[in-house]
């Protein structure tokens, strides 16, 4: 079986699905992707979110803001707090740094980076990290402010075989998606070798990054087939083998999924 380590089910376009996310879900489980964890982005769209999705039991959640929502969705301790007594709540983020879309916010942006990160150690929960042209800053921050002992993922990685060898000493797992199957993406499926399998996960982050054959177009969580298709490729080892020891590492990280 195979977990697509993150998506967004809220803000998929159903319209190819009957209107349903349970055919999502049938598409996903015929492609032996079994479970999922679908990623928060801003908290004013946390319940809307959940509520899209809490009737699959196999799908879990996560609490947090993204650096480019930082502005709508300042970063909240106490909503957070409360969020992740729910025990579907197995992660905190997205979160990180992403230099590339937004410079106006940087502050904003390290704030609030930096204290999901301190909140998640306290609550020894995993933190979803995403980094774009941020290298030294998002390394920075989780040194400074992470717990190794719960640490998190980089999320739909796309940087350097540096970032990700120092983020692996710092106890994180690399995270890849469906643009490992681009054309240009030669460099970091250099990454993908080099990452240990028992250090990797797969996710599809739909509905965006479709991978290769289904470029161009919406996403979906059954499509993490192809992603784990590419890197048992580049790592010359079965899907099989992918496919259990990518599950065995969501488990290992997101703790609250082992009581499910």
């Amino acid at each position: 079986m195979l977990i697509d380590s993150h998506c967004h089910l809220d803000m998929l376009k159903l319209d190819k699905h009957d209107g349903q996310l349970s055919n999502v879900i049938a598409d996903a489980q015929a492609r032996d992707v079994g479970k999922m964890l679908c990623v928060c982005v801003d908290l004013n769209r946390f319940d809307s979110m959940y509520d899209s999705a809490k009737a699959f039991e196999d799908v879990w959640f996560s609490a947090g803001i993204h650096p480019l929502h930082v502005e709508e969705s300042p970063y909240d301790e106490a909503r957070l707090r409360q969020l992740a007594e729910n025990p579907r709540i197995v992660a905190l983020g997205e979160t990180g740094l992403d230099y590339y879309y937004s410079r106006e916010h940087l502050d904003q942006q390290q704030e609030s980076f930096a204290g999901h990160l301190r909140l998640a150690g306290e609550l020894d929960l995993p933190v979803i990290v995403h980094t774009r042209d941020a290298r030294e800053d998002t390394l920075a921050l989780i040194k400074a402010h992470g717990n190794p002992d719960s640490a998190g993922v980089l999320h739909c990685f796309t940087e350097s075989l540096e970032m990700a060898k120092a983020a692996l000493d710092m106890g994180y797992m690399i995270s890849f998606s469906g643009i490992i199957t681009f054309r240009n993406a030669a460099e970091l499926r250099d990454v993908v070798k080099a990452v240990p399998l028992d250090r990797l996960l797969v996710e599809t982050d739909s509905p965006y990054l479709a991978p290769v054959p289904y470029r161009g177009k919406q996403n979906q969580p059954a499509y993490v087939a192809d992603v784990a298709a590419c890197v048992a490729e580049l790592k010359g080892v079965s899907v099989e083998e992918v496919a259990e020891q990518t599950t065995t590492n969501f488990h290992q990280l997101f703790k609250r999924t082992q009581a499910s």
